[in-house]
């Protein structure tokens, strides 16, 4: 796990998206696996961004809105408020990256196929070179497909057309 991008950006992995009526599939383990990305990006003193989805449920300053307590977040780590799948859609988030000089971007977060799909797309849109470690996104259950089933899908969807995975 020493490949990394020049920034990590942590989406959506709050208390109301973590545990809805159900938890994430598989939780634990991508909580886990975020954490050693975190750990990763702060031993080589890069910068970790966590986006927060804000809405009707997700009310910034609320349980609901809050970024899930087992995830390492510290004070030298952005914040970014959103109000759209897209992490980029009015938000601070295109002139952060700027002033970090950014080329890359390891995502991880959720929910896969609203606003990780949407902002590695966009960002892919915009020239960056998109990065994940695989199975660092993760889902609900649909009426369509399993959870699984639906990361699956975009992991393979996204891999060498949207971002390479390490």
């Amino acid at each position: 796990m020493g490949n990394c991008a020049d920034v990590l950006l942590v989406i959506d992995l709050q208390n109301g998206v973590c545990y809805d009526k159900e938890h994430l599939f598989e939780l634990e383990k991508l909580l886990a696996k975020v954490n050693e990305r975190i750990l990763l990006y702060r031993k080589l003193d890069k910068q970790i961004i966590f986006v927060q989805h804000c809405d009707e449920e997700l009310v910034p300053g609320e349980e609901l809105w809050a970024i899930n307590a087992k995830l390492d977040v510290q004070a030298q780590d952005f914040l970014i408020k959103k109000i759209h799948a897209n992490s980029f859609y009015k938000t601070s988030l295109k002139e952060n990256l700027d002033q970090l000089n950014v080329s890359s971007i390891e995502f991880c977060g959720a929910q896969t196929e609203y606003c990780m799909d949407a902002t590695i797309k966009f960002a892919h849109g915009l020239g960056y070179k998109n990065l994940m470690v695989r199975n660092a996104t993760s889902t609900l259950n649909n009426p369509f497909m399993s959870a699984e089933e639906t990361i699956n899908f975009y992991e393979n969807m996204w891999s060498h057309r949207y971002l390479e995975f390490i």
